[in-house]
């Protein structure tokens, strides 16, 4: 594992078109890029995750889980605005940002890296709005993009949930001060603890059983977590940083979700949790509608958004069927062209008859649709 902080020295412009006089961006590396093929995975953290992703995403990241250092060169880096070693605010009087930016400052950073070949962008969250943005982004090539509890635009109901948080922030009246804002950063990660899990989750964990009138296990859990945000985590950057969620929208200047989503190119597979009420699975089953081929899949969980970190074991098997033990699939004529067009690993099977390969042949094996075995 190797910590390292990026210096970009030249000027970044913001999408608003202010300018940052530089950047810093922290970010780990497991692992070492191999030749020839590529084995870099680029994960992409949530909101209050930093960049050491073995850290806040074990069972599926680790020495000796699906994604480890043995086979793959991992690469997360710390987004703009996080109080974890890439630049970030200090007052109010630094500007807005979007997540388009936050990917562009990523782009820098692949660039340092020399990465023009991706195996594996993965994100949840937070994390799958910058992996689909870079997805649209990045001008090198990536095989596989895995994007789970995410969507292509902020939510009405995202954008509410995070201004209910900045209000809670901005009612601590040391907010915007150095070091400040930290009963309101308290008050903010409670809000966001009721979206993150399910109702049947706090019944079924948190239910006390006595007769108590004071003290509950609920209420000592929420206070727990929030607590425990204030001393690792920065008002400040919590406060850009929900903003910067709320920028989310990748159809802005790209004619409309629905034509952003049909030009991306790459093996998509697409994950959704049951009981998500923060990202509802008809969001993920949008996108897996107008990614040209993308897979989508569904787990169950009990644990509501958060599931996306819990529910690991699921994950991996969900991702490990996708990466690994690829099925036998349809394609539409213009997915075929771009596998063809490019040297993806795959096995093509031409299902008509040998009358109409004569005619126009598309390479493969011919095995006529009738014969294959149905069974």
């Amino acid at each position: 594992m190797s910590y390292q902080v990026f210096t970009y020295e030249q000027p970044f412009e913001l999408e608003s078109g202010e300018r940052l006089p530089g950047l810093q961006i922290a970010y780990h590396t497991y692992g070492r890029p191999t030749s020839g093929i590529s084995n870099v995975v680029w994960a992409f953290h949530a909101l209050t995750a930093n960049s050491d992703v073995f850290s806040w995403w074990p069972g599926l990241f680790g020495e000796n889980d699906f994604f480890n250092p043995k086979d793959n060169f991992i690469v997360c880096a710390n987004v703009l605005g996080s109080p974890y070693g890439s630049t970030c605010p200090h007052d109010l009087d630094f500007p807005q940002f979007t997540v388009r930016d936050v990917v562009r400052a990523h782009l820098l950073l692949a660039e340092h890296l020399q990465v023009d070949h991706i195996k594996v962008i993965i994100g949840g969250s937070f994390g799958g709005s910058q992996a689909l943005e870079f997805a649209l982004l990045f001008s090198g090539r990536i095989e596989n993009m895995i994007l789970v509890a995410s969507a292509a635009c902020e939510t009405a109901w995202g954008i509410a949930v995070h201004e209910a948080q900045r209000l809670a922030l901005q009612a601590d009246n040391t907010f915007g001060l150095p070091g400040g804002g930290g009963k309101g950063l308290q008050a903010a990660r409670a809000v966001g603890m009721l979206t993150y899990r399910t109702a049947e989750a706090f019944m079924a964990t948190q239910t006390d059983t006595d007769e108590r009138t004071d003290h509950f296990s609920a209420a000592s859990y929420i206070r727990y977590q929030a607590e425990k945000l204030e001393r690792r985590f920065d008002a400040l950057a919590y406060y850009y940083l929900t903003k910067c969620m709320d920028s989310h929208n990748v159809g802005r200047g790209r004619g409309g979700l629905p034509k952003a989503l049909a030009g991306i190119n790459i093996r998509t597979l697409i994950i959704g949790i049951d009981s998500d009420r923060l990202l509802p699975v008809a969001l993920q089953k949008y996108m897996a509608r107008h990614i040209p081929g993308a897979v989508y899949k569904e787990i169950a969980s009990e644990y509501g958004h958060d599931g996306f970190l819990v529910e690991t074991t699921k994950l991996t098997a969900v991702i490990r069927q996708f990466l690994v033990e690829k099925q036998v699939r349809q394609l539409p004529a213009r997915e075929l062209a771009g596998l063809m067009a490019g040297d993806e690993d795959f096995q093509l099977i031409d299902v008509r008859e040998p009358f109409e390969v004569a005619i126009a042949s598309i390479g493969g094996i011919n095995i006529p649709l009738k014969d294959i075995p149905t069974r």
